[in-house]
């Protein structure tokens, strides 16, 4: 059996609508894996079934059809999240806790006491940066300060695989890019990452690999430089170059003693790529469109 921090095999998941003769297919036969050590990106307009996903591979909602694995372990099962760290979009913390607080009542519930847990405590507020404010109520934190907490308390029991669901989100674009470094420190320490996000250029600079689903159905995969290679043009770039050697560049390169630094095919962005990929005109902040199955 495969221990691949996340395999996602012909997932699907219909709901139902109550008093109604209707289903809504959230996601349709999806099958995608993270390796370990990625940081994987999985993107798409709202109502595409990306908390979906997120919520059934962490066993809070149960799969219609198919199968989904957390290290090699069915999801299904309690004993599948013990080394899973899962950030929300919108984490809900207990306003009158302190910063300090908060991340030592999550250690307590991952089974941490005494000297070892106040150790992680100082380790984990120095890390995201709130060291200053571990005494402050976090009913006082600003957004971004809320969003480092939760990466905090997601970190609290050291977990190989962080799911991370819009953690940028409404968060200004100072406190942004803090926690897009704390996601890149994440990964240079051996973390696998599963990262929703709506912030295509952040996605573009820390993803090993995206996948793009619309309709519930995954329609592009790969790593991001592939993906975003302009499949039909090709570039070279060469150093010490005159405008002279520029004209006969493409016929007598090597004749002419120019040194070739690279090559290769010129790149979109992940933004012009993501729209492309879904239909036209829908927009992310579309309401969800409704499939009947």
């Amino acid at each position: 059996m495969s221990n691949n921090p996340v395999e996602i095999e012909s997932l699907t998941k219909v709901f139902r609508i109550p008093m109604r003769r209707e289903r809504v297919v959230a996601v349709r036969d999806l099958s995608l894996r993270v390796e370990k050590g990625e940081v994987y990106g999985l993107l798409g307009p709202n109502g595409s079934g990306k908390s979906t996903t997120l919520k059934i591979l962490l066993g809070l909602v149960s799969a219609t059809r198919g199968r989904t694995r957390v290290f090699g372990e069915d999801s299904g099962l309690v004993r599948s999240r013990k080394d899973v760290g899962f950030l929300p979009e919108n984490p809900y913390f207990y306003k009158f806790l302190t910063g300090a607080e908060t991340v030592r009542f999550f250690g307590k519930l991952s089974g941490l006491s005494g000297a070892q847990l106040e150790a992680r405590v100082s380790e984990l507020l120095e890390l995201v940066g709130l060291t200053e404010a571990a005494g402050r109520r976090v009913g006082s934190y600003s957004k971004g300060m809320l969003q480092r907490i939760g990466l905090a308390q997601a970190l609290v029991q050291d977990p190989g695989l962080l799911v991370l669901d819009e953690p940028t989100a409404g968060v200004d674009p100072v406190g942004s890019r803090e926690i897009r470094d704390l996601i890149l420190e994440m990964k240079a320490r051996g973390k696998t990452i599963l990262l929703c996000s709506h912030l295509l250029s952040q996605v573009q600079e820390i993803c090993d690999r995206v996948g793009i689903l619309a309709r519930g159905e995954l329609v592009r995969e790969g790593r991001v430089e592939d993906l975003l290679a302009v499949q039909d043009r090709m570039e070279i770039v060469f150093e010490q170059a005159s405008p002279e050697k520029l004209d006969a560049l493409r016929e007598a390169a090597k004749g002419l003693g120019l040194t070739v630094v690279s090559s290769g095919r010129p790149q979109t962005t992940l933004e012009h790529l993501f729209l492309d990929s879904i239909e036209p005109g829908q927009s992310m902040d579309a309401s969800p469109a409704r499939r009947r199955a």
